[in-house]
């Protein structure tokens, strides 16, 4: 599992390590049940506290997309096609608001833009 930190962002670290596994369990890249590194080994090869670590694994199974299971380790939990389908929507959502964003930025009008996002979606 492959998760890269970057220590000069202004998201926290522990945002970026809950990011990364989530963005790998939408993916299908990590499966369901599969084990995850453990919070010491994952905060010995970021060069991170375990704290940090562990905030972001306990984080994560608050969110539901992980399970732990004391003296086993952390697993990802089992599908939750709905709980997969609200990160992306909410993903979605996210990026549809950065572009309206900049749009008013440049200038666009609201009808501009309704008229862009129809034209877009027609293609």
């Amino acid at each position: 599992m492959k998760i890269f930190v970057n220590n000069s962002s202004m998201q926290p670290i522990y945002e970026q390590i809950m990011d990364q596994i989530k963005s790998m369990i939408v993916s299908g890249e990590l499966k369901e049940h599969e084990i995850l590194p453990s919070v010491r080994s994952l905060a010995k090869d970021l060069k991170i506290s375990a704290l940090t670590a562990k905030k972001a694994y306990d984080m994560l199974e608050s969110e539901g997309f992980i399970i732990t299971v004391h003296g086993k380790g952390s697993f990802v939990a089992s599908t939750n096609r709905e709980l997969i389908m609200e990160e992306q929507r909410k993903e979605v959502e996210a990026d549809l608001e950065m572009a309206i964003q900049k749009g008013k930025r440049c200038g666009m009008t609201p009808e501009e833009l309704r008229s862009l996002f129809e034209l877009i979606l027609e293609e």
